[in-house]
């Protein structure tokens, strides 16, 4: 049974605009561009399937800044005025966990890279037989 506050509310789903960029202006005029991953994530960790949007710009708020100040000192190292996937591992060494992320995801990476090109050259092998 639901009441008349009730009708009038949207349970927006997550997967309703896949593939979408979400671009949401802000107070101070730029744009949001990580607002659905981060509603996604934080319901992964525990939070409402919708969190308040307050939180979610928060948190974005403080990703941008993280990214934004890791950018400037990798800029900073290294070959100065380019971002390299050293500086960026050179800026984590000391924090483990981050720096076992960054190795997760770069091993994973490059596994990626090597069953594209082994599916590639079946895709390829594949074609040449059927052409002969």
């Amino acid at each position: 049974m639901t009441t008349n506050a009730d009708e009038g509310f949207e349970n927006p789903d997550f997967d309703e605009d896949e593939g979408e960029e979400q671009f949401v202006p802000t107070s101070a005029g730029r744009k949001r561009l990580f607002s659905k991953e981060l509603r996604c994530m934080m319901y992964g960790f525990g939070d409402d399937k919708n969190p308040y949007t307050e939180s979610v710009d928060l948190l974005e708020d403080l990703v941008i800044e993280f990214i934004t100040e890791m950018t400037h000192k990798a800029m900073e190292i290294g070959r100065t005025g380019r971002v390299q996937v050293e500086d960026i591992i050179f800026l984590v060494r000391k924090d483990a966990r981050k720096y076992a992320r960054v190795k997760d995801l770069l091993t994973m990476n490059e596994e990626l890279k090597k069953a594209r090109k082994a599916f590639d050259e079946i895709k390829y092998v594949g074609n040449e037989a059927k052409i002969k």
